[in-house]
């Protein structure tokens, strides 16, 4: 599999959030993929330690005790538009209002009925960012509006925590290989089929990815499109 992915492609990276119907981070549901528009400014990790500071009854105090760490936490704030006036938004979401990009989100990161929890995610984002975890909060503050309410403009304030197991950084590990997730800013005469060959050394999963990236066709791509290629089993070709 040769890889392609030049500096520039690094650079116009977004930030991604895998979806996963199981706690091994096997099963992953593609069709709930979300890009996020607009990479965030910050994000914060938390990291905690529990310590145990009790003290003997009149007794002056004492070297904490360890007790236990918690599972880590990573919080991300970003924009959602539907003003249509953001340049390098992604093409999948361009004409999309506000409300529908949150059902996107939603999908990806909600409660799934099949398995009775919210889903199990990875988030993805450059070299620092390879999170395995679930939602534990979110916060939406709607900026703009349409005369009619409708929202233009929506922050969305989300926090994950970690799922750690042997599986989960497995799973973390595969994902994070530079031969599995690339990304491509279509340049005028861009080709699906032979960017798909260049991206996986094989044109036959063309058509996955243009259902990946929610083309209408998979015949015709143009500037300023940004298309992802996921990772595929060989047997989904």
């Amino acid at each position: 599999m040769s890889d392609s992915t030049s500096p520039s492609d690094s650079a116009l990276s977004k930030m991604v959030i895998h979806s996963f119907s199981d706690k091994d981070f096997q099963q992953e549901e593609k069709d709930k993929l979300f890009t996020i528009p607009i990479n965030p400014e910050s994000f914060t990790r938390n990291y905690k330690v529990d310590l145990d500071n009790r003290a003997g009854h009149g007794q002056p105090s004492t070297q904490p005790g360890y007790k236990s760490t918690s599972p880590q936490e990573l919080k991300i704030d970003f924009i959602l538009d539907g003003t249509g006036t953001v340049e390098g938004y992604p093409s999948q979401y361009n004409g999309m209002s506000v409300h529908k990009q949150l059902a996107a989100f939603f999908k990806c990161i909600g409660f799934n009925g099949d398995i009775h929890r919210p889903n199990f995610v990875i988030v993805i984002w450059g070299t620092e960012i390879r999170f395995p975890g679930t939602v534990s909060n979110i916060d939406l503050s709607h900026t703009l509006f349409l005369p009619n309410g409708d929202p233009l403009r929506v922050k969305v304030s989300v926090t994950f925590v970690e799922s750690e197991s042997d599986n989960a950084r497995a799973a973390v590990n595969k994902m994070q290989s530079p031969d599995l997730t690339k990304y491509h800013r279509v340049q005028r005469g861009d080709r699906l089929d032979l960017l798909t060959f260049s991206k996986y050394n094989d044109p036959n999963y063309f058509l996955q990815v243009g259902r990946v990236n929610n083309l209408v066709t998979v015949r015709k791509i143009a500037p300023p499109q940004e298309l992802y290629f996921p990772p595929f089993a060989q047997n989904e070709s």
